[in-house]
């Protein structure tokens, strides 16, 4: 399998007169069984020291091992100090959240470490809010680490809910965005085109397939998406495929498989000018769900039947945890 540094080539094809403009280090990629190892990424673009965090399944955990791969070679003990290269990664350089939903592996992270964060914004949707408010942060399931809700507010985390369709500033991390709705088996899931100047990266929380979900969410974000694309001004898409094709249609839990996405892929190309539209876009897998069945590789099936039916010729990328990688 390519290493991370062997994208390189495909990313330039993809923009070969633009200079990077975003950096994304992989905190948690799996959907699942892998406690230390969930969903959450970092994005920053190369002007502004602070982090946007897409999700937050595993924090802790996956500094640790972006630190371990020389993924942050800004951070050295001298630099961290009184407080840990983990501990200053985590307080002084994410500088906001953006949570897609309100499932525990995509948040359980900033819930164990919010008793030893710094104070900071998260955006999300007002559905996910109210999960974090009456689920979570409700003195029962843990403390109210939060600015509103029941009980005292111990104002950690200062809970945004701009309106969906609508740009807004993402803290002081030089990013804005724009969050749109997404179906998750039936529930509410989001995704937010992030942005910088005229650069602009999309990350997709879950989602099922407008097909099986009924819904035209997934369509609504690609005619968003298909006039950056014929500019060259998307410089990736962080999405998931959590099963292999085999896994029953009513077994997939609003997740999408290669197959499934490579067809929505199809319909990004579609609008953005047909065949050959999409050749080279950066397309970051993620979300991959482990199997406990004996013998069987799942991360490398998905990747094999990802790369098989790649019509699009798109540059599907597999972040490990603790990889960086910039677009």
């Amino acid at each position: 399998m390519r290493g991370i540094r062997a994208v390189a080539a495909a990313l330039a094809l993809w923009s070969a007169a633009a200079a990077a403009e975003f950096e994304v280090v992989a905190l948690g990629v799996r959907g699942g069984l892998e406690e230390g190892n969930l969903s959450s990424y970092l994005i920053r673009n190369g002007d502004n020291s602070r982090y946007l965090a897409l999700d937050a399944g595993t924090l802790l955990p996956g500094i640790a091992q972006a630190l371990a791969k020389g993924s942050f070679p800004q951070v050295t003990p001298e630099k961290a100090a009184p407080l840990t290269p983990q501990g200053y990664v985590l307080r002084e350089l994410i500088g906001a959240y953006f949570l897609s939903h309100g499932h525990l592996d995509h948040l359980a992270g900033l819930l164990l470490a919010a008793p030893d964060d710094s104070r900071k914004p998260i955006y999300t949707t007002t559905d996910t809010a109210n999960t974090l408010r009456t689920h979570y942060f409700n003195w029962k399931s843990w403390p109210n680490f939060s600015d509103s809700g029941n009980g005292t507010r111990l104002g950690t985390y200062r809970i945004n809910t701009p309106p969906l369709g609508q740009r807004v500033t993402l803290g002081d991390t030089g990013l804005s965005g724009v969050i749109l709705p997404l179906s998750h088996d039936n529930s509410a899931s989001s995704m937010l085109l992030v942005t910088r100047g005229e650069e602009a990266f999309a990350y997709f929380g879950d989602t099922g397939s407008d097909a099986n979900e009924k819904s035209k969410h997934l369509r609504a974000a690609w005619q968003l998406l298909a006039p950056l694309v014929q500019a060259h001004r998307l410089k990736g898409i962080l999405i998931e495929t959590s099963y292999a094709n085999d896994q029953p249609t009513d077994r997939l839990y609003g997740h999408l498989t290669p197959a499934l996405l490579l067809s929505e892929l199809e319909n990004l190309a579609a609008l953005s000018g047909g065949e050959g539209a999409l050749r080279g876009l950066p397309v970051l897998i993620s979300h991959i769900k482990p199997s406990l069945q004996a013998g069987r590789d799942a991360p490398a099936e998905i990747r094999q039947q990802l790369e098989a039916g790649n019509r699009p010729g798109v540059n599907f990328i597999f972040m490990q945890q603790g990889d960086r990688i910039t677009l």
